[in-house]
């Protein structure tokens, strides 16, 4: 099992992200969907008595998604997998500022494979020592990764000028570019992303080859992804809720014609 908490710093307020984020993930799964692959939402609709974080929340908005994915994973996990079961289904119970994702693939690996990632947004610029407070075993085996999401390299797979966050400046807000090593240190406001990733994929000889996969994927999509909602501000700043609620079930019909028609669209596997 490995355990990674990712701490991705940005000149947001902890409100503004909230909409930030569901308006980007909306956006994202268009560009992951396509020719047979992509997201399928099943539920999305408000929770309660659903304790997180030791009870701290309890009620918020659940979602129930499968991903089609087959060109998205590991050449050799396709090679041992049937056909039909890359299917990875993703639970999430939003109770912000605090979330926690659930993901699994029941048809193929099922109780031997599990990805947790729970988040929880903080308005600081990321050096709590223990926001989830994890136990003493679990911190000892915890690695901090800073995410610097104008300094850190991406692919040139992912890289797109308009989603670079050096040359982007916002016009409704004025924020942007972040220049230097320290922009983190400087801008106001500021708040981080704490998201405390725990896999486990229980292979006999794959375990550890799979495990540093994943975590390697999360780390590049954490950063594609919020390199996207600083850059994508002036499409979201200003949205209510309500605003968003609508954009998601506009995007769920979209989603389910796109899945049917085109080509194969994303992020694909890094090492095929």
């Amino acid at each position: 099992m490995l355990i990674k908490e990712f701490r991705v710093t940005l000149p947001l307020t902890v409100e503004e992200y909230q909409v930030a984020q569901l308006y980007s993930v909306a956006e994202a799964s268009k560009n992951e969907t396509g020719g047979g692959e992509g997201i399928e939402v099943l539920k999305n609709e408000p929770f309660v008595d659903y304790p997180l974080l030791g009870g701290k929340y309890s009620s918020g908005q659940y979602t129930y998604k499968i991903y089609h994915l087959a060109s998205k994973v590991p050449a050799f996990i396709r090679l041992l997998a049937p056909k039909g079961s890359l299917e990875i289904h993703e639970e999430a119970w939003n109770a912000y500022p605090y979330c926690r994702t659930v993901i699994t693939n029941p048809k193929f690996m099922k109780e031997k494979f599990h990805i947790v990632i729970e988040s929880y947004h903080i308005a600081d610029s990321g050096f709590q020592s223990n926001v989830h407070e994890l136990p003493p075993e679990k911190l000892k085996s915890r690695e901090v990764i800073h995410i610097d999401i104008a300094n850190d390299p991406i692919s040139s797979a992912d890289y797109k000028p308009l989603e670079d966050p050096t040359k982007f400046k916002s016009e409704k807000t004025g924020r942007g570019p972040l220049i230097g090593n320290e922009w983190t240190k400087s801008v106001d406001p500021v708040m981080t992303c704490y998201k405390l990733v725990t896999c486990e994929f229980k292979w006999f000889g794959l375990q550890s080859r799979i495990e540093s996969f994943i975590q390697k994927s999360e780390r590049r999509l954490f950063t594609t992804f919020h390199r996207q909602v600083f850059c994508w501000m002036d499409r979201w700043y200003g949205l209510t809720m309500d605003d968003i609620r609508a954009i998601e079930e506009k995007t769920k019909e979209e989603l389910d014609k796109q899945r049917q028609i085109g080509e194969v669209r994303g992020m694909r596997a890094e090492t095929d």
